[in-house]
Formats: structure tokens, sequence, C-alpha cells
């Protein structure tokens, strides 16, 4: 079982200067790793057809390439869960001060409520971030959540791995469907369909 994380938003409570408003993480996850193979191949295609560069991501994808990746990938045996924080129900200083606590604490409660769906998985997160707190987090991942659901966790730079792009491309689908002030806010979610098994909004 793979496992693809990434972020949507940022961890830090400055909405008035910039901050987001929410947070949201996402997982794809491929119960058969030839089949993440076989995704892989179709969004090098996209990529090659699109003239991508250097990588996908959501925020940057023009909705051409977004309706073309998202076509591409729907035939695959791959679901998706999500957490979406809206920032201001955190109530917790330690939260709301410590950026890489923040970021643990929800990544950590997606894995662990995960309706029993992960078993030996390989995690792989988008590598940004020191190399301590990546040990860390980790470290982190491992303690809290269910024994046995992860088997490894690596991180892996988005730019050379196109499913962790994967990721970026679900996790912003979700974000952007919490936008009311877009007029497109559920196209790309919608085009995900029975794909998103789970969006926990946290409350």
């Amino acid at each position: 079982m793979l496992v693809f994380i990434d972020e949507s938003g940022d961890p830090g409570f400055k909405v008035s200067k910039g901050s987001s408003p929410a947070f949201v993480v996402a997982m794809v996850v491929f119960r058969d790793p030839a089949e993440s193979v076989r995704a892989l191949k179709a969004i090098d295609e996209v990529a090659k057809k699109h003239g991508v560069k250097p990588e996908f991501k959501f925020s940057k994808s023009r909705p051409e390439v977004r309706d073309a990746f998202f076509e591409a990938v729907q035939s695959f045996d791959f679901c998706v869960r999500a957490i979406v924080v809206r920032k201001e129900v955190i109530q917790s200083g330690h939260l709301r001060s410590n950026k890489e606590a923040f970021y643990s604490f929800f990544v950590k409660s997606m894995l662990k409520f995960d309706n029993g769906l992960l078993k030996g998985a390989s995690v792989v997160i988008d590598g940004s971030g020191e190399r301590i707190f990546k040990q860390e987090l980790a470290a982190y991942l491992r303690r809290h959540t269910e024994k046995g659901a992860i088997k490894k966790v690596r991180f892996s730079d988005s730019r050379n791995d196109r499913l962790v792009q994967m990721a970026d491309m679900c996790t912003g689908a979700i974000a952007r469907s919490f936008r009311d002030n877009r007029g497109d806010a559920r196209r790309w979610h919608q085009m995900l369909g029975k794909k998103i098994e789970d969006i926990w909004d946290f409350k």
C-alpha cells in the first residue's frame, strides 16, 4: 500500500497578513503499487501533452490542465481522504504558535482516524522542511497511529515525484471546494467524485 500526502494552505495564523484561513491536508492511497505505476505513466503523458514543467501544482495550473489531469487519473484504482481545518476553530495556544506542531498534529489525525484503511502503508510526504523535523515527524506518525498501519515514512521532492504531485492536485481540488467565492469551487472536486472516501471538516 502506497500513501502520498500533501497540503494546501499554511499553518500560520496571521490571516490578515496573508496566512490562509484554512489548512487542508490529504492523502492519495493506492492499495496496489502496480496501479500507482500506471497512474504515474498517465500523468507523465498529460505533462508532455500540455508542456507542464517542472511539476503539476494545482494553484499554478490552468483550468484546462486541471481538467486533463483529473480526466487522466479517473480510471485508476485509488482513494482520497482529507482533513480541512478552519483556523478560527483552533483554540490551542500550542497549535496556534508552533507551525511544526500544527502540521504534525493534523497529518497524524488524518492518518490515525483512517477508518481502518491503512495497513502496512509506505507513506510518502512532500519533502519540504528541515531534516530534523522530517525525522521527528516520521517518528511521531509511527508513534501515534495504529500498530501496523504505517510500515515506513519517507520524504520526496514533489518536482521529481509525479504521485506527490497527484496528492497536491487532489488536495488543491478539495481546498478549492471550500472557497465559496469561486464560481468553479466544486469543479475538480466533482471530477474526483467517489475517489474521495472522506473529508473531515475539523471542528
